[in-house]
């Protein structure tokens, strides 16, 4: 059967805004730069650098972070480590390099922590319903539903950490490090920025945050959680208003398609093989690193809002997530959230 479908491909965003007071000075003036990568954008805007470091030294820095993490985990791209993992028949080990290793592990103690929800091996099905790089073509059968679901697992790879060695049992798994890449790679640029001693700056790359210090104003970053709006850009949910962490969102309302009057959201519940259907609308998490915050507002969003938030509640994590209640969304924070939601701005 041929899908007839819309699709809408756009992610869900972190509004990201500073202003620096009228009384600075030109010497005082935040630096700002930026450019493409990863199919997204990435930009920085930093201040207070030491004298000695110039623009052109902290662009080569970022772009030499970027670099690493394109090599290693970009499954875009053929030359990449991963892209060399995913085409190994079964039981041909690779030695993986530390970048791959410390990801890799992360997800993996996600796949612990969510029993199953969140797991990088989801590419297969991703694929079947449509989200890869070929796009829709049919409706997924059941049969072809629990076919595929057979290459999905993460309990399917042998991974020997001491020695960076990983091999997979199946032929057709692969892993997929969408959820973490990016967040990562942000990390090592916030990395990189607080190596040449930069006291204040705000990088992002798609979406996902990582901020130091103090904004242009001499308070903390104002970040903007979106509104949801289906297919168009919303204003402004809430705002938070952060320093020395990473920030990120997930949520189903910017990518998804429709089938025959249902919504099907571009994330995949590995348990189940099919995207979820669940009330969740976007999940905001605030975490010391970007690429946690990147994989548990991942992982949050398919648990949907119940197990999300007895999670969250669990393991201390500062959580923002609007959830669908008829035809109006609910709000709810975790706990540790308290601490980043700016006054009055809701």
């Amino acid at each position: 059967m041929t899908l007839q479908l819309t699709v809408r491909c756009l992610r869900p965003a972190l509004l990201l805004a500073f202003c620096c007071l009228a009384s600075c000075t030109a010497d005082e003036r935040p630096v700002q730069m930026g450019g493409a990568i990863f199919g997204t954008t990435w930009s920085l805007t930093y201040l207070d650098a030491p004298e000695q470091v110039n623009p052109s030294e902290v662009r080569s820095k970022i772009d030499a972070a970027f670099a690493t993490v394109n090599q290693s985990m970009n499954h875009y791209d053929a030359s990449s480590l991963i892209s060399a993992f995913n085409a190994l028949p079964a039981q041909t080990p690779i030695e993986v390099d530390w970048d791959f290793t410390y990801v890799l592990s992360a997800a993996l103690e996600l796949t612990d922590a969510t029993r199953g929800a969140y797991d990088v091996s989801v590419s297969a099905l991703s694929d079947l319903w449509g989200f890869g790089p070929e796009g829709p073509k049919q409706f997924p059968n059941t049969v072809d539903i629990e076919m595929t679901r057979s290459q999905v697992g993460v309990a399917q790879l042998d991974w020997e950490s001491t020695t960076r060695t990983l091999s997979k049992r199946g032929p057709g798994l692969k892993l997929d490090f969408s959820s973490l890449a990016k967040g990562y790679a942000v990390d090592l640029g916030a990395d990189a920025l607080q190596d040449l001693n930069i006291p204040h700056f705000m990088l992002e790359v798609g979406g996902e945050v990582r901020v130091r210090g103090s904004s242009p104003r001499g308070d903390r970053w104002r970040i903007a959680v979106e509104r949801p709006e289906a297919g168009a850009r919303g204003g402004i949910q809430a705002a938070l208003a952060v320093s020395d962490t990473g920030i990120a969102t997930s949520g189903d309302y910017r990518n998804f398609f429709e089938h025959e009057g249902q919504r099907y959201s571009h994330l995949i519940d590995p348990r189940t093989g099919y995207p979820i259907q669940h009330d969740v609308v976007s999940v905001t998490v605030v975490h010391g690193s970007a690429m946690m915050a990147d994989a548990w507002a991942t992982a949050l969003t398919v648990l949907g809002s119940a197990e999300a938030l007895v999670l969250a509640e669990e393991r201390g994590l500062a959580v923002y997530l609007l959830k669908r209640s008829g035809d109006t969304l609910e709000v709810f924070s975790s706990t540790a959230m308290a601490q980043w939601i700016s006054e009055g701005g809701s």
